[in-house]
This record gives C-alpha cells, structure tokens and sequence, in this order.
C-alpha cells in the first residue's frame, strides 16, 4: 500500500508560503487551484516525490573528504659521532599531519631510541606490532601542520676484516640525510645505499655526508689508508703481440695488437722496436693517452699507470718489393719478461707464397693466433709463433713470393649445377645435386640443405666422401685445389638428399626448395620426374621451361679413355690373369684392414655409400641463371591429376 500526503481544498486556501518552502508550495497551490475550478477533494503526491521536494527546498551540506594520507615522514636528517663501539647522535624526523585527531606516525626500525622530544617536551613512543619482528615503535601526533620529532638514538659499529661500518635501516621517506663524524684520519670511505656528498678532514677528525635512496639501507664503510707502494716499485711485465703483415703489390701494411700484463710496479708507458722501414701511422686503445716514435722506437703513453693489463693496436706501412726474396718487419715489445703472440704474413693479389725461411719462429696454424688472424680469406698465408725462450732472440722472417697475371687467377665458382629431382605423390622428394666446380683457394664449400633434408650419400670427383658439420648445421664438403696460375680443371662435387613435404591433392601447387651454396652458380640445369598420374607445370619465377639440353661443363662430359693397342692372344692372357692377381690381391687388402679396424674397436665415422638416382615417370626440365652465394634456389610448380591417364 502505497502511503501518501492529503491535502483539502480549505486547508489550501488558509496554507501560508514560506520561501524555503517554494518548490512544495508551487505544487500544492497548482493543485488546489486545479481542485477549485472543477471540484472539491484530495491531492495525493507519493512519499518519494514528497521526499525529492523536500531535499531541494532543504539541501543537506555534505560532509567533507577525509585526506588519502593521514601523516607523511618528510624528511629525515642523521647527526652522528663515532665513539668507539657506538655510533651516538640524534635524529630529526619531519612530519607533516594531514588529518584532524590522533595520528600514529612510524619510526624507522632497527634504531635504539634512548628519548624522543616534540617541541622540547618529552614525548612516548608506542610500540605496535605492524612492523617487522614485531618491534616497531610509533609516535602518536595529534596537531595537524609540521612538526619535528627529535630523537636520541644509538648504533653499533660492525667490525669485520679491517673495515668498520655502520648501517642506517631504510625509511618511507622523501629524503634521507646523514652526517657522520669519526675523531680519526687517514681513511677511506665507502657508501652502499646511497650517495657521498661531501668529504672533510680536520686536525682530528673526520667527516662525511651522505643522501640515502629511500628503498634500502645506507651504510658507511670505512678502514684505514694504505700507503700503495706499487708504482715505486720495479716494472715487470709479460706481452702478447700478434703482427700481421700484408704484401700488396704496390704496398704493404702492418697491423699488430699487443697485450701487455703487468705483473710488478706501475706502467706508464711501453717502448716497441721498430724495424727503419716501417711508418706507423695509427696507435688505437682504450688507455692510449699519445704515441710518438723516437730513434727507431714506438713510444705508446696511457691516461695513468697500468698497474693490470692495457691492450692497443698498431697501424702501419712499409715499402718492400713486389715479388722474390722479402725480409719481413717484425715487431717487439721492450723490457718484457715474456714474448707470446706470432706473425703471419699473407699475399695480396694474384700471387703466393713459395718459400720461406724462419729463425726464432715457429710453424703455427693460423687459428693459433686469435680471430683476427683466422678471419683472413687470404689464398696465401703463413703463420708462426714466437719460440719460447730468451725475450732479447734473434728472430727473422724471409719469404719468396711468386706473382701471376691477374687472369690466371680464379678463387673458386660453380660453372654449372645440375640437379636430378624425383617426387611422388606422398610428398617425398629424392634430389641428387651435381656441381661443376673450378677452384685454387677454397678448402671447402659450404651447402646449407633445406629444413628437413636428410643426407643419403656424398662424393667428390665421383670418389664417396664423408661431408662435415659447420657450427650452423651446414655441411662442408672438401674441393681439389689448383696450385695458383695454373688453370683450374673442373670436378663434380655431388650430394644426394630426401626431403618430405605435404602429399599431393587432386591440384595444387609445390615448393621445390634448392640447396644453398657459399659459392656463385653461372648456370642450372633442373630434370624434375613427376607421377605419371599428374601434369605438372612451372610458375614463372627464378626457373624456366625448356627443352632438355646436355651439360656443357667437361666435368659432367668427361673424355673418352685412349684406345687400347692392340696385342696377341698370350700377351692377352698373361695380362688377364695378372689384372686378375691384383684384384684378388686388392680386395683381400680391403677385407684385412676392415677387419682390423674391426678387431681394434670400430670403424671412426658412417662410411660414405654410393646411391644411384632412379629416374622414373615422365618429366620436364627448368634452367636458370647466375645464382648468387648464399641463395636458395626454389621452383614454383603446379601440378593437377590427369583424368585421362587415371581413366587409363
């Protein structure tokens, strides 16, 4: 039942009108007039709108926001003397109250509070249990504004190892100052935690100030100076230099980086000895401050004494000939206890190295003598490394180096590939992989198969061979190599592989992905057998359809043997049977050594098979061109069944 206010007609001619009341008043005088000009009864407005009324005419003031924060640690500044075992002073706590009525203020933990005094008057501390361990102590504040809560507190100094310290807990602070005074000198400060500001010593005492971070301790670490007598000291030192020498045709270039370790005394700077013929021309390093050469000496000067290690590189040039007999430059590192390092010398250009004579050095490899060494792609290089013994002997470096015609000069290309693939249906794909190769520098090709190729067998010049691992995956295969100026012969280096992909609908379109090679390709030359059921057609792209021509690369084309002379039937028989005697012979030496090897524990590695490619179904056959290193080589293809040969 829905309760209501009634008015009557004569009450609304006698009802006087405040003017609070305006809004109500308005409505009942509207009403009453509506009942007087038709007729006599009741008005009735629900409680709800009586109410909403009510609360216009008389609005009610809210009552105000009490602040997010009640009280906030501002600032917190440490005065402290050390007296023995005991850090003593006191601590000013800045607080701002924000809130009207009591207010319970934190104080930082770990402190040992001996009063606590708020505008000179002694004021309690009340433990609480909030804080960690249970200990923490608060101040109840009850004015809102500023005020200073000073506090007289104590703090152990830690001793361990020499160094004495102590620690200032962490505190919600906006900022955090302490002044430290110790009566003694001669120390050494550190600060964990925080900041050093300022540093001061007087007659008898010492003083530091510091600025905490907030959101850890701070603490103050210090011991006593130590008088460092290491640069006093005799310099001793060990060295590590790795020279490397250019032979350019027109010029040649030094390049040396020398390490040096100090194991005695201070180094301000190092002397090396320069051959006359040498100019340096740049001295590099992090602590090279300047360097001069002075009477047949590179003098190298650091920003301050080394009392570790420094390392700097050395830039040069010097004028040798162009070919014959070369006395190489060699670097060295003055008043060093030890000489470790090496030289290598590398032939620029059409030309290489075809003597050499040593003394104080010895053969190395190149990778022997750090990265810088190793990286060189140099078709001739030597490598050596310092004998070890006296720091002051002899060594000497003479090499000859042959020059050629630019022309004769070939690195290493792929004159043609020539690829066997057969797919089926399933989305198996058999590739034998054949390329014709002319190189005098390489030692391997690198061949990069696709993602989930698996290797069947690997042969070079139609001997099988075992392909090794890169640390990338890829697989190096090993080349012949010609001496430098001859005309390289071309030979077959030949992968076969399986891969499995997606098994072919009744139309669609494949993928054949190539291997990629460190090496340029001029031409290919792709055989692709498809399943008889299918018609299989090539996408424009890096392929193209033609008709099948053979490989003109005399490495895929290789010459006739020479005829044999003619000769009588006994001279025929006797060489038959000793043919035979030397087969018997050699097939009986291959099954004694397997089973030596056999006897002894294992054969080392997989033994390289040889696997002919089976060419079955119909085929097409794509050529392309000028394929650059390091570039997979792929064939778009549609293929969609062929009804009438499936009717067939």
């Amino acid at each position: 039942m829905r309760s209501s206010h009634r008015y009557t007609v004569r009450h609304c001619k006698k009802l006087r009108f405040t003017l609070p009341m305006f809004g109500i008043a308005l409505l009942i005088a509207a009403s009453c007039w509506a009942q007087e000009q038709h007729s006599t009864g009741w008005v009735v407005i629900p409680v709800a709108e009586y109410r909403t009324l009510h609360s216009r005419a008389y609005p009610v003031e809210p009552e105000p926001e009490s602040p997010a924060v009640q009280a906030t640690l501002t600032r917190i500044d440490y005065d402290l003397r050390i007296n023995g075992e005991l850090a003593t002073g006191h601590v000013n706590l800045t607080v701002d109250v924000l809130k009207n009525g009591w207010v319970s203020v934190p104080v930082p933990t770990g402190l040992l509070v001996r009063e606590a005094r708020l505008d000179s008057k002694l004021v309690s501390l009340v433990p609480s249990s909030t804080g960690k361990g249970g200990h923490q102590l608060n101040a109840v504040l009850s004015h809102p504004g500023r005020s200073v809560l000073v506090l007289e507190i104590a703090l152990p100094v830690t001793s361990a190892a020499g160094n004495e310290s102590i620690t200032l807990p962490s505190a919600d602070s906006g900022v955090t100052r302490a002044a430290v005074e110790l009566p003694r000198q001669g120390l050494d400060i550190q600060i964990a935690g925080g900041l050093l500001s300022e540093k001061s010593e007087t007659a008898s005492n010492s003083k530091w100030v510091a600025y905490a971070q907030g959101n850890e301790p701070l603490t103050f670490t210090w011991r006593r100076k130590t008088e460092d007598h290491r640069t006093t000291q005799p310099l001793r030192m060990r060295n590590s230099l790795t020279e490397l020498v250019s032979l350019g045709e027109d010029s040649t270039s030094v390049y040396a980086e020398v390490t040096i370790a100090v194991v005695q005394g201070a180094a301000r700077e190092v002397r090396l000895q320069l051959p006359e013929t040498v100019t340096v021309n740049q001295v590099s390093g992090a602590m090279v401050s300047d360097w001069q050469v002075t009477a047949g000496e590179l003098i190298v000067t650091f920003l301050e004494p080394m009392e570790q290690s420094a390392k700097f590189v050395v830039n040069g040039e010097t004028r040798l000939a162009r070919d014959g007999q070369l006395n190489i430059p060699l670097l060295r590192l003055l008043n060093s206890e030890r000489d470790t390092g090496g030289v290598a010398v590398e032939v620029l250009g059409a030309g290489e190295i075809k003597d050499l004579k040593s003394d104080g050095l010895e053969e190395a490899d190149a990778t022997d003598l750090g990265d810088t060494i190793a990286s060189r792609q140099s078709p001739s290089l030597a490598a050596f490394r310092f004998r070890a013994g006296q720091p002051a002997a002899t060594r000497e470096l003479t090499v000859n180096v042959a020059r050629y015609t630019q022309q004769a000069v070939l690195m290493a290309n792929v004159e043609e590939a020539r690829y066997h693939v057969l797919m089926s249906k399933e989305g198996k794909t058999l590739v034998q992989a054949r390329y014709a190769v002319r190189n005098n520098q390489r030692n391997f090709v690198k061949i990069t198969l696709p993602p989930g190729a698996v290797v069947w067998s690997a042969a070079l010049a139609g001997k099988p061979t075992r392909p090794g691992q890169s640390p990338d995956g890829s697989l190096l295969l090993p080349l012949e190599k010609a001496r430098g100026g001859e005309e390289a012969p071309p030979f077959v280096v030949e992968i076969l592989y399986v891969i499995r992909g997606t098994a072919w609908q009744e139309k669609g379109k494949a993928r054949l992905a190539l291997p990629a090679l460190d090496l340029p390709i001029s031409r290919t030359g792709l055989l692709l057998y498809y399943p008889p059921l299918f018609r299989v057609s090539a996408e424009p792209g890096a392929f193209r359809s033609e008709a099948y021509a053979a490989p003109t690369s005399p490495a895929f084309n290789p010459a006739p043997p020479p005829a044999a002379l003619p000769m009588s039937s006994a001279l025929a028989g006797e060489a038959n049977k000793l043919r035979d005697d030397k087969d018997e012979q050699s097939t009986q030496h291959l099954i004694d050594e397997f089973r030596t090897k056999s006897k002894a524990g294992r054969v080392v590695g997989i033994l390289p098979i040889g696997v002919d490619f089976p060419a079955f179904g119909p085929s097409t056959y794509l050529v392309s061109e000028l394929t650059t290193e390091g570039q997979f080589p792929a064939a778009d293809l549609n293929y969609q069944r062929d009804k009438k040969a499936g009717a067939r």
